[in-house]
């Protein structure tokens, strides 16, 4: 898939979503607890990843984040 990589951060939430390419209509499908892929309706594709309490899992202090970066997500 072609496209920009799209990061969203909600810091009040603690939700951090990760998408290829531009926002088409689809759904999130639980993968883990707290984690979902994005799918898009049309194709069946999967499109982008969210995570809840992003900051916990990573175990993040701050998002000063510098690419590429190397994360371990814990359930």
């Amino acid at each position: 898939m072609k496209g920009n990589l799209n990061i969203y951060y909600d810091e009040e939430a603690d939700f951090l979503e990760i998408n290829l390419g531009n926002y088409k209509k689809g759904y999130f499908r639980d993968i883990s607890n707290g984690l979902s892929e994005r799918v898009d309706e049309k194709t069946g594709k999967v499109t982008g990843i969210a995570i809840m309490n992003f900051r916990k899992r990573a175990k993040l202090k701050d998002l000063k984040l510098s690419l590429p970066l190397k994360i371990e997500i814990s359930n």
